[in-house]
């Protein structure tokens, strides 16, 4: 059976990125960071509601020691990534418990500089946050540019009479 397992995710972070580093002469970085998706609907009575869920995310390696660099609370950030399930039992209760995250393999800059997120400030060898990048005409963000779709397009094999 075929199988398929991608999480494309646009949020803000909901704390500062907690970075860790395993142990050994191979030591690799982790960064873990909490994101609030939101879902913009209309409810019943035509009101705009907007409604978060809360998405754990891990990062290794250079993608982490790179996006704790750039980001903090409040921060937008774009992770793409798979699922992954982990299941423990706990040391006080000795009840099974389990978790669902993200495993990001992927993240961009997404947002301006206005959004509190961006670097934490220069250091003392310049680094800064790279800049943000104005969307280009015709990408996912302007839609204004899309093809219309209000006339349909020419049936091939001059089917343009058949009733559905």
């Amino acid at each position: 059976m075929a199988s398929y397992n991608r999480v494309i995710l646009m949020g803000n972070l909901t704390r500062d990125p907690e970075m860790r580093h395993t142990q050994g002469e191979s030591s690799t970085a982790i960064c873990k960071i909490g994101m609030a998706v939101n879902r913009r609907f209309k409810n019943r009575t035509g009101e705009w509601v907007e409604k978060p869920t809360f998405v754990d995310v891990t990062l290794f390696g250079n993608r982490a020691e790179a996006f704790e660099k750039y980001h903090r609370k409040g921060s937008i950030a774009f992770i793409e990534g798979r699922l992954e399930f982990d299941s423990w039992e706990d040391k006080n209760s000795g009840q099974k418990r389990s978790k669902l995250y993200v495993v990001a393999e992927n993240w961009e800059f997404a947002g301006g500089r206005s959004d509190g997120g961006g670097g934490r400030g220069g250091n003392d060898q310049g680094d800064a946050a790279p800049q943000q990048q104005p969307a280009n005409e015709g990408s996912y963000g302007d839609y204004s540019s899309a093809p219309s779709t209000s006339a349909p397009a020419e049936s091939p094999g001059g089917f343009d009479d058949t009733p559905f």
